[in-house]
């Protein structure tokens, strides 16, 4: 009996080509032997089509460019705009409203006096006052909404109740318990109403 161990034959593996002996086999000479075709060299006509399509490229590209500027510029001045006219809007109320603050602090100096004018007089000038201030927000675009005997209209009236009533029309507003208010035609606050009904017989 032999005391020499089996040896079992092992496969050798053949180690794959890396990444950087690939490409530099690719860029190898052609074997001669080889039965793969080369392209054919570019003709003068096609390399002049082909640098036409590359300055054609440039330019558009040149024009994106240009153009992504211009509107990045024409975002940056719009806002500008709207933040000066939003500035100027409100400098222009503002001075409409601050002869208002006037009146109102000499009414509250006078009903302070002890040397004060008759209530009758006060009132005069605090309506003076109240007119003076709804004509400011007037010129600056707000509009009451005096929904009294109008019909009802949803996107302009809040009903809160309905009321019976042989005067005014059924749907129509009975009474308005606050005013509403829009500016231009933007609504605010919708007018509070009571709307009436016919009476039950």
């Amino acid at each position: 009996m032999s005391n020499k161990t089996e040896q079992t034959d092992v496969p050798i593996e053949t180690p794959s080509p890396s990444p950087a002996a690939e490409a530099a086999g690719a860029g190898a000479a052609p074997n001669p032997n080889s039965t793969a075709t080369a392209d054919p060299p570019l003709t003068p006509e096609q390399l002049q089509e082909l640098r036409a399509k590359a300055a054609k490229a440039d330019e558009h590209w040149d024009r994106y460019v240009r153009q992504t500027a211009d509107f990045d510029n024409f975002k940056k001045r719009a806002a500008r705009e709207r933040q000066e006219a939003s500035k100027s809007a409100n400098e222009s109320l503002l001075g409409k409203l601050i002869p208002v603050l006037d009146n109102f602090d000499m009414a509250i100096a006078a009903a302070n006096s002890a040397q004060a004018a008759s209530v009758e007089a006060l009132k005069t000038g605090v309506t003076m006052i109240h007119s003076q201030f709804k004509s400011a927000v007037a010129d600056a675009g707000l509009e009451e909404i005096d929904a009294t005997g109008q019909p009802f209209d949803p996107n302009l009236h809040e009903a809160v109740s309905q009321a019976d009533s042989t005067t005014v029309p059924e749907g129509h507003v009975l009474q308005q318990l606050r005013k509403g208010y829009r500016f231009r035609d933007r609504l605010l606050r919708p007018a509070t109403v009571v709307v009436a009904k016919k009476p039950v017989a």
